[in-house]
């Protein structure tokens, strides 16, 4: 177990020293947070309802589900909102319906037990696990599918636990009450919408075109609104005399981080500064307004003859900035793309093969989320999509009751144009912009599907809502090593060769010292003692290991950067210089507990893209099965938690000193086959190089 897990206190003080000299030399002007207001806003009207729960899980993600799914085995009384009225996010309502995993970690089916079961049933559910023949995963299906094979394993999950599931579609937290003394989340109020009556369906128009309304409480000739006051669920009489350091906890599992916002807890958005923890960073102090793109998915399906297709009124906008990418030799461009993330792929199939899967035959549909095609990748002030703090504070939305989702309508906007347009550049186009003429050729043996029998289940055709890539970030507590707040860095998991001479001559000699030091692994200290100087010094070849590890996580560093002009269509534009820097593999890492812990709110614990890492490591901790690991976590944590009557960040306070309950909590997560660490997990193993991501 010692080995495995690397929890005794000599092990942690290694971690512990190393963290100590990784700490941000400057924090700079990074930190956001809003001042936490026990005051309610105004509502237009009492609430409609009140629902008591023991979690509300705010976001129905695959982090939200794995969350409530861990918490519906163990009995819990689970809450869950969504925007949307699917499950699922990434998998259903965001489209990418291919699973981004790691070639070694899949071999092995190292993952928690609740996404192998989800694998499982996708397998079950088309009698293979590839529908969709696809050669960018070993699985790729139906959006709409996952929808009900998710909802299937939360009904089954309350049966085997005796858990309650009250699940909220279309429906938005609008805010919350905050205790008096800042601590505790009391209650929250949300707006759920519903079609007016003689108006469409839901899914009608693309989410630009409804966003707004969701957010607020008055009715409209679009939408009807529901006012749903959710509180704790009083204790069973059994419980009611065991210490209760919180009633119910909040779970944020948003796409884009919201409940962070709410709750007026530090975070940090876009790029951070380059620091020896964040070598590879382009930028020498905060970047709010750059974030990875993010993506309209949509399906297109091959036909046996050519389809008429309509260049929407607004394509040569966007025509200059669609392309396929990048030169590869003896290829059909086209077809590559094509079957990149084809989601059905009906027997039979031709002999003919295309990068490793069967060529594209009539009757094929396919997934579209390409870099340089539906990626919609805004990086200013002028058309970020996620709003910094200060534009928050600028459009009201911090004061209490003026929340309204904290995204630029009008961007969301122009990323719908663009994915229609690139479809359009697809089916009809002739220019590349990254590869010049005579590459791109018309393929208008397609059609694009639209409407709620379709994969995207809209009648718009395009996904629900956006995938989202990249989110409002929290900053952990401070503690042992991290005075500024705990975060998962660079370098606590990249493989980049920091050999190379762009960092000796790009960081400051004090910096790239200091880079060195903390890949000393072992020799750390006497390192950092001896002053040793960085070509001297063997880098350790393996992720940080955490005592408080929670999960898992093993994905590339992979960047989808902003563009550098404003509107990222601009003819000519390029990608932000430096954010591919960071791009490429990365070791095995882990999830600790003390990154789903917020500052100042104590009954608050974040899944998802929002836990507490920095911008570089966010692009590897943003996956399906990361998604689904800190899922099972947070539902487990706060699970024991409530049984335990013990707050989350007493299981860490203590570190780097040795705590019992938290290797209770972490024996838990293992019996229920959520791994806390990857096979052979020690200070002393220093082989990773079976461990790759492609």
């Amino acid at each position: 177990m010692a080995n495995r897990f690397c929890c005794r206190l000599s092990t942690c003080f290694i971690s512990a020293t190393l963290a100590v000299f990784t700490a941000p030399l400057s924090t700079g002007p990074s930190i956001f947070a809003q001042a936490a207001s026990p005051v309610l806003a105004a509502i237009p009207r009492a609430p409609d309802q009140t629902i008591e729960c023991e979690l509300l899980v705010v976001g129905g993600g695959l982090a939200g589900t794995a969350t409530a799914y861990e918490s519906l085995k163990a009995g819990r009384t689970v809450c869950m909102t969504d925007l949307t009225d699917w499950l699922g996010g990434q998998i259903s309502s965001q489209g990418t319906s291919a699973l981004d995993e790691a070639k070694r970690q899949r071999e092995l089916l190292f993952y928690a037990s609740g996404y192998n079961e989800l694998r499982q049933r996708i397998e079950r559910k088309y009698r293979r696990l590839n529908p969709g023949d696809c050669w960018v995963s070993v699985s790729c299906f139906f959006p709409n599918d996952a929808h009900e094979i998710l909802w299937r394993q939360l009904q089954e999950a309350a049966k085997q636990g005796d858990g309650e599931l009250k699940w909220f579609p279309s429906t938005v937290i609008k805010d919350l009450v905050i205790s008096q003394d800042g601590r505790m989340i009391e209650s929250a109020i949300a707006i759920e919408h519903t079609p007016a009556p003689d108006t469409p369906p839901l899914n009608t128009d693309p989410l630009s075109h409804t966003i707004e309304e969701a957010y607020r409480y008055q009715d409209s000739e679009r939408f009807l609104k529901q006012i749903i006051r959710f509180v704790p669920k009083p204790p069973d009489e059994a419980d009611a005399e065991r210490p209760r350091p919180a009633d119910w906890y909040v779970v944020e599992a948003t796409e884009t981080g919201e409940v962070i916002v709410l709750a007026g807890v530090p975070y940090r958005l876009g790029l951070d500064f380059r620091s020896h923890i964040n070598p590879s960073s382009p930028v020498v102090s905060q970047d709010p307004f750059c974030t990875q793109g993010f993506t309209y998915t949509f399906a297109m399906e091959q036909t046996e003859e050519p389809q008429s297709q309509e260049a929407p009124p607004y394509y040569l906008e966007y025509e200059p900035y669609f392309s396929y990418e990048r030169p590869r030799e003896n290829i059909n461009y086209f077809d590559f793309v094509f079957t990149y993330r084809r989601i059905w792929a009906p027997k039979p199939r031709p002999k003919e093969k295309v990068f490793g899967v069967s060529a594209p035959k009539p009757g094929d549909i396919s997934m579209q989320n390409w870099t340089w095609g539906n990626d919609y990748r805004p990086g200013t002030a002028q058309d970020n999509l996620i709003y910094s703090h200060e534009q928050l504070e600028a459009r009201g939305q911090l004061n209490p009751g003026g929340w309204m989702g904290g995204l630029r309508t009008e961007t969301l906007r122009r990323g719908e144009e663009n994915a229609y347009s690139y479809y359009h550049w697809l089916v009809e186009g002739e220019t590349d912009s990254q590869l010049g003429e005579g590459i791109k050729q018309p393929h208008p043996n397609h059609r694009f599907l639209s409407g709620f029998e379709t994969p995207m289940g809209t009648a718009h055709g395009l996904s629900k809502h956006p995938y989202i890539r990249e989110a409002r970030r929290i900053i952990g507590r401070p503690s042992y090593g991290f005075a500024n707040g705990f975060m998962i860095n660079e370098i606590d998991i990249s493989k980049a060769d920091y050999r190379d001479e762009y960092y000796s001559s790009t960081l400051p000699e004090r910096m790239f010292s200091h880079l060195w030091w903390a890949l000393a692994g072992l020799e750390t200290t006497r390192a950092i003692e001896n002053r040793t100087p960085p070509e001297a010094i063997r880098r350790r070849t393996r992720s940080t290991i955490y005592p408080d590890s929670v999960g898992i996580a093993q994905y590339a560093i992979d960047f989808h950067p902003c563009m550098t002009l404003s509107p990222p269509e601009t003819p000519g534009n390029t990608e932000r210089d430096g954010v591919r820097r960071a791009h490429g593999q990365a070791y095995p890492g882990q999830i600790p507990l003390r990154a789903m812990i917020p500052q100042q709110i104590d009954n608050l614990i974040v899944a998802g893209k929002s836990i507490a890492t920095s911008t570089i490591a966010a692009a590897a901790y943003r996956v399906h099965s990361f998604e689904w690991s800190v899922g099972a976590a947070a539902g487990t944590t706060i699970d024991f938690a409530l049984s335990q009557g013990i707050a989350p960040q007493a299981l860490v306070d203590d570190l780097p000193r040795q705590e019992p309950m938290l290797e209770e909590l972490r024996k838990r997560l293992e019996r229920n086959g959520n791994p806390t660490a990857f096979p052979n997990t020690s200070i002393f193993n220093l082989d990773w190089e079976d461990w790759r991501v492609w």
